[in-house]
């Protein structure tokens, strides 16, 4: 079979479910003030507004070979596919990541000033353009002829985290209108999101949501599908805080800021809330062969169904080398209806608690830990035990 009939063949509608499914989960909702979800049938009109809007290769990240027509779903696709018809959706991109030659913003400011809510696509891109040439290693050549979108990948490196071209310019005017604005970042990394989580009504992150990408955000907009994702990064305030995680040991404000992230490690909402209890312990002593299992009690207060994602952490306060505060060791997603509770566990051995030795050996101190849990890496309860 031909190369190109063979890969024809391979394809399987399940996975764009699957593609559906991650960008649901991959995508953290980290403001809202109640705009969200969308009530469709009170929407007569929405604006969706931004270089990320309708651009189906910026959701795909690096290396990413020519699609087909209509394979990808953006997420003016998307609100086109999930609002009702009679909701009438003006789209207008505003301005490009980079390229300034481009300025839309006054039309766009019209769009909003019109629509009941507005949907702001801003943020970044790994895509390849296909009219950037490259190097024998496979690097990106910044070209003089054209200013392309790429701001993130090989070849294309950055020393400020702001939105780039006149994308600060776009979201500026946008918000000063007054009307509902909910901003969506796509990007390949943390960008500086200041001015949507002061200003804006509802902000969410989708990094490079992919083929379905799209439609997956509609659905989370519209409260068809629940916000499930939790950063794996910590989002921060300034580029002057890099390096910045959340196991670091020791950071303290600066004179002119705190040294607090924007959004920490491990964060992100959804349409209800949920409390977190004390973490319990079967026994406060483990051996060097045993295990003993944490708990901590989980209730939705809120009045829909969703998703809590418990995190687990551990700190290790007696050990041969300066450890990290708290370190990620498990974590589980839990889905609860309205008033529901469940006691979420998680068993921890030996194993957990090791790390490499001077001596390159891969064993746990013995001595003293606690174990942390919560919702996230700057919200947690701990219980101390000991591994004897």
């Amino acid at each position: 079979m031909e190369p190109e009939k063979a890969a024809a063949a391979s394809s399987n509608p399940s996975h764009g479910d699957i593609a559906r499914q991650i960008a649901l989960e991959g995508t953290v909702l980290l403001k809202n003030n109640g705009v969200l979800p969308l009530d469709a049938t009170k929407l007569k009109r929405v604006a969706v507004i931004g270089p990320n809007a309708d651009n189906a290769y910026n959701q795909l990240g690096d290396y990413t070979a020519p699609q087909p027509d209509g394979h990808i779903v953006t997420v003016l696709d998307g609100l086109r596919n999930v609002l009702p018809k009679s909701v009438k959706i003006d789209y207008v991109k505003g301005c490009g990541i980079r390229d300034t030659t481009e300025n839309r913003i006054a039309e766009a400011v019209a769009a909003a000033r019109e629509a009941d809510v507005t949907v702001l696509v801003v943020g970044g891109s790994s895509a390849r353009d296909f009219r950037t040439s490259y190097e024998a290693t496979g690097a990106a050549s910044a070209s003089q002829t054209f200013v392309s979108d790429m701001d993130c990948g090989e070849g294309f490196d950055r020393a400020s985290l702001a939105l780039l071209g006149l994308q600060q310019q776009l979201m500026d005017s946008v918000l000063a209108t007054g009307h509902p604005v909910v901003v969506v970042y796509i990007a390949g990394r943390p960008l500086d999101m200041n001015r949507a989580a002061e200003s804006a009504d509802a902000l969410l992150c989708a990094w490079y949501p992919g083929q379905e990408g799209g439609n997956a955000i509609a659905e989370l907009l519209t409260g068809k599908a629940e916000p499930s994702g939790r950063l794996c990064v910590t989002i921060p305030r300034n580029v002057g805080q890099l390096p910045i995680y959340y196991s670091q040991r020791g950071r303290h404000d600066y004179t002119d800021m705190t040294a607090s992230p924007l959004y920490p490690f491990g964060y992100g909402l959804g349409y209800t809330t949920f409390d977190f209890g004390d973490v319990t312990l079967d026994s406060d002593t483990m051996s060097e062969t045993g295990s003993i299992t944490a708990t901590v009690q989980v209730t939705n207060t809120g009045l829909r169904k969703g998703v809590a994602v418990v995190q687990f952490y551990v700190n290790d306060r007696v050990a041969e080398v300066s450890r990290a505060p708290k370190e990620l060791i498990g974590f589980e997603r839990v889905e609860l209806a309205p008033g529901a509770t469940r006691n979420v566990s998680f068993t921890i051995s030996p194993v957990d608690l090791a790390y490499y030795h001077r001596d390159l050996t891969l064993k746990a101190d013995k001595g003293d830990f606690t174990i942390m849990a919560g919702p996230d890496s700057s919200t947690l309860r701990g219980a101390r035990f000991s591994l004897r």
